[in-house]
């Protein structure tokens, strides 16, 4: 099942940033596409005013995803980590998260559903990880404790 495909058509429309500006921080990140039709998050994470993270989010109506047991992302990164979140629900106040690290290669990063972990404002919480049931949001977020510039291309992000 495809979550999102970038191409030069694609719909940005359910694509969002949150930045750390939301607890007075100064680190901005944007999504967009590239001329090739690629998404790019990019941006600066400032530590300024306790800031530290940048994220973009999809939200889309949810989807039955108990047919599958994996996330997986084809994309190219800076070297840095990141963090890759889904929610069940756009009402839930959690999300259930999973770190990885890019190189400047294009790779196919895959995360196994029982792998990520429930979290709230960076800190993870004592419930079961990500049931891999219900799926309504996807989110890409960047936050190393490090002022550092970011660039992650995206070429798709589907299950397994």
């Amino acid at each position: 099942m495809i979550l999102f495909e970038f191409n030069k058509n694609s719909d940005m429309s359910h694509w969002n940033s949150v930045d750390d500006v939301v607890m007075g921080g100064k680190s901005n990140g944007t999504i967009s596409l590239n001329e090739a039709g690629l998404g790019v998050f990019s941006g600066k994470v400032s530590l300024e005013n306790n800031g530290g993270f940048s994220m973009v989010k999809y939200h889309f109506d949810t989807k039955q995803v108990s047919g599958f047991t994996a996330i997986c992302l084809k994309l190219k990164g800076d070297g840095k980590t990141y963090q890759f979140r889904v929610k069940t629900s756009v009402c839930d106040i959690h999300s259930y998260v999973a770190a990885f690290k890019t190189t400047t290669n294009w790779n196919t990063i895959e995360i196994p559903f029982n792998s990520m972990y429930p979290s709230f404002r960076g800190k993870p919480l004592k419930m079961p990880n990500y049931p891999g049931e219900k799926m309504a949001q996807i989110a890409f977020l960047i936050g190393n404790n490090t002022e550092e510039t970011f660039k992650l291309v995206i070429d798709s992000i589907y299950l397994k």
